[in-house]
């Protein structure tokens, strides 16, 4: 199989992405500070709300894990630390 088999611009005709947004995210894993805010913010939160969840033996639910970072003065939305639990 030669390589024009496999480049982007060919597999990119198939799936329902642009090449250029293939780039873009290879760019971002490479360099980190090309992530939106909102994902290094996130990256943030995650962090600190599974180590609450550690601190706390791992039994704080869904509802709990939304009220204490809040008692900490640590902004999270529910939608944003819903998956750490599950």
């Amino acid at each position: 199989m030669g390589t024009e088999t496999y480049r982007v611009e060919s597999i990119c005709t198939m799936l329902p992405i642009a090449p250029s947004a293939f780039y873009e995210q290879k760019a971002r894993r490479a360099d980190p500070s090309r992530l939106p805010e909102r994902a290094r913010r996130d990256a943030v939160l995650c962090d600190q709300i599974d180590w609450i969840w550690h601190e706390n033996r791992e039994t704080y639910g869904a509802r709990a894990l939304c009220k204490q970072p809040r008692r900490e003065a640590i902004g999270v939305a529910r939608s944003t630390e819903s998956p750490v639990g599950d």
